[in-house]
């Protein structure tokens, strides 16, 4: 995949790793809509970079806005080519997470993706190419102790990029599914679990243990290297693929290691 000279839309680009990848889009030769639910935090990005990026504010999760954003691609530089499916938000705890808390999380983490593909895909496939790639986490291959709306809409995050692959890697459309741990970005600075400080130390914590916590730029750069190589699973941190491997090996002996952990934390 070469970078340069391509449209590319980033979501959840007002700051961390969004605005890392506008930056680095750039750098590479991209035109770049930058997209944020704060619409001055996006601006302010899109002036950072010039003249090969502007800004479009809103709630990434409606059709709406995602028609803007790829309208005023389209305006500005041309035709999408890249559609980076970034934003994403922590949720509730556990088992008295609201359906509130529940529904923000499956619009934003999973249906944003589900409707920005509707928009996209099937013009990607009449003219045999397109690449969408979705910030999941290293939750939705293992899971997120403190957080069920998180751990489960990072899976289904997984869940959906696999399927797009799947579905439509025959018709030159190229999927990334992006899995990081700790990343330095506000969901480790409490988003991840707002309102519920106790289950937010123990999840940060959970993450901050595991392995070493990223800049943004760092897994900008990680990714930029995944899709420039066309590689689906994407991991800013190697040692999540382990992890992984041993989850598939002996899911029972996994699951008892993930309660000792938790134990831990709590402890």
């Amino acid at each position: 995949m070469e970078i340069s000279g391509k449209v590319a839309i980033v979501t959840g680009a007002g700051a961390g790793i969004g605005a890392a990848l506008a930056r680095r889009l750039a750098e590479r030769g991209a035109r770049v809509v930058v997209a944020d639910l704060d619409g001055e935090s996006a601006a302010v990005v899109a002036e950072s970079i010039g003249a090969q990026a502007v800004s479009v504010g809103g709630d990434v999760s409606d059709e709406k806005v995602v028609q803007t954003m790829i309208d005023r691609a389209e305006a500005e530089f041309g035709p999408v080519d890249l559609y980076f499916a970034n934003a994403g938000i922590g949720g509730g705890p556990g088992l008295e997470s609201t359906d509130e808390q529940w529904s923000a999380a499956l619009e934003v983490n999973v249906l944003a993706h589900v409707r920005a593909a509707r928009l996209l895909v099937p013009g990607w496939a009449a003219r045999g190419e397109g690449y969408f790639v979705v910030t999941a986490s290293a939750a939705g291959l293992l899971t997120q102790i403190g957080s069920a709306p998180y751990s489960v809409t990072k899976h289904a995050a997984v869940g959906f990029a696999e399927w797009l692959s799947v579905t439509y890697g025959d018709n030159g459309i190229r999927v990334s599914c992006v899995c990081p741990m700790g990343v330095d970005t506000k969901l480790l600075h409490g988003d991840l679990i707002p309102g519920d400080e106790a289950a937010a130390a123990m999840a940060i914590k959970a993450v901050t243990s595991a392995g070493a916590v990223l800049s943004p730029d760092e897994v900008a750069d990680v990714v930029l290297a995944g899709v420039e190589a066309e590689q689906f699973l994407i991991l800013p941190h190697p040692e999540v693929l382990e992890m992984y491997r041993r989850k598939g090996a002996d899911y029972d002996r996994w699951l008892a290691g993930m309660r000792r952990f938790q134990s831990a934390l709590r402890g």
